[in-house]
């Protein structure tokens, strides 16, 4: 099957009027000028490859979507599925966390999120997207360690972060801030928010020493099996210097310049969110994407909580990448890739899998169709995709 005539995106430039042959689920062949009778003419869209999100945190907001209105599983999951491909990224990372004393605890305990976990792996041969586990853990969860082992025994996780959002640092640097937060959504006192916030660093304070302990253990036995392992709001140089000594090679959302500066320094690579870069600011007022990428020091771009954000914070970015478009669309393809062991995908290149966008830039951008493996998985029905496949059909035998 020929795609011809579109601005193809390869790693380090663009072919402005390319076209692209896929066999066998593979991209075979690439041309630097259009080919006659092909399958899909692109008039000029972007060929660009599927993009890798390597954290989004929408699984809990598509099972949940009020609090305590509980959705079947199988109707979150697929919902997500469409999601997802609707808007560019081929393979995804869901963050799933354990995390019982958040806000949103009732939701990631060990009970419920172990049962999405599984969900996700019985129903992903049945979904549109290549569907991962990103396992979130909150330091100061007790059981973190013997679930750590429990997950990659059975082989259900992909990717592992060491969360602390314990008051005073990281995201949650600023105490009132936070505690105004807290009584909101919680429907308590401002005092007694407060009062809370400084049990809670009470604690950590009291554990410090066990909790390294078990940091150290969690990430021996990641390297042992070879599960990546990222650190999450990395707000100091010393936090930074102490997860890259753990083994941590991703830098989830620095929260701080200086702390991006001594990931890259170390040779981590930085993430930010897409819906920070598109807006050009964080919504928790911490650092901006957009001023990571001027300072040449971001890595990888998350879906983070809006996956539409991916494709039009990409297009932003290349305005001002040295690279242009290739060195922004590099940020959700080939550097999460490289960075997550994916070796089979995250560029356009012949031998690789053929998890393609077709999108225009126009506007904010707009995804026109995507192919995983070949297979066409959402068109808008703007192009002929269906010469080429048969939308994939939703089926949970």
């Amino acid at each position: 099957m020929w795609l011809s005539d579109f601005r193809i995106v390869l790693a380090d430039r663009v072919i402005e009027r390319g076209a692209l042959r896929i066999e066998g689920g593979q991209i075979a062949e690439i041309g630097e000028a259009p080919v006659a009778n092909a399958d899909i003419e692109g008039n000029g869209l972007i060929l660009m490859a599927g993009m890798i999100d390597m954290h989004g945190d929408m699984i809990e907001r598509e099972v949940e979507p009020r609090p305590n209105v509980r959705m079947p599983m199988e109707l979150g999951l697929r919902d997500l599925d469409r999601r997802l491909a609707n808007s560019g990224i081929t393979t995804a990372y869901a963050a799933v966390s354990f995390s019982p004393g958040s806000t949103y605890g009732h939701m990631r305990s060990y009970d419920f999120t172990s049962q999405m976990i599984r969900a996700l792996r019985t129903y992903s041969q049945h979904l549109l997207v290549d569907h991962r586990v990103h396992a979130r853990f909150e330091v100061t969860f007790p059981a973190a360690l013997s679930v750590v082992k429990e997950l990659i025994a059975e082989g259900s996780v992909d990717l592992i972060s060491l969360c602390d959002h314990t008051p005073g640092q990281g995201q949650y640097r600023d105490l009132a801030k936070q505690a105004e937060m807290a009584a909101k959504a919680k429907g308590i006192s401002l005092e007694q928010a407060a009062e809370n916030l400084q049990q809670r660093i009470r604690e950590r304070r009291e554990s410090a020493g066990d909790l390294t302990e078990t940091l150290r253990a969690i990430a021996q036995y990641c390297a042992l099996h070879g599960v990546p392992l990222a650190s999450h709001d990395d707000d100091t140089v010393e936090k930074v210097a102490l997860m890259q000594g753990l083994g941590a090679n991703i830098s989830e959302f620095p929260v701080t310049i200086e702390a991006a500066q001594e990931a890259r320094r170390r040779g981590m690579l930085n993430a930010m969110g897409a819906p920070n870069a598109l807006r050009g600011t964080s919504y928790s007022g911490n650092l901006s994407a957009r001023d990571v990428h001027a300072a040449g020091l971001l890595d990888l771009l998350a879906a983070d909580y809006h996956p539409s954000a991916m494709l039009p914070a990409v297009l932003v970015l290349a305005k001002t990448d040295p690279m242009g478009l290739a060195g922004a669309a590099r940020l959700v393809t080939l550097n999460p890739a490289r960075s997550l062991g994916l070796e089979d995908r995250g560029e356009i290149r012949a031998g690789l899998r053929a998890d393609l966008i077709i999108a225009d830039d126009s506007g904010v951008g707009h995804v026109r169709s995507v192919l995983s493996k070949g297979r066409v998985i959402y068109s808008d029905g703007s192009i002929a995709a269906h010469r080429a496949a048969n939308v994939t059909s939703m089926s949970f035998g």
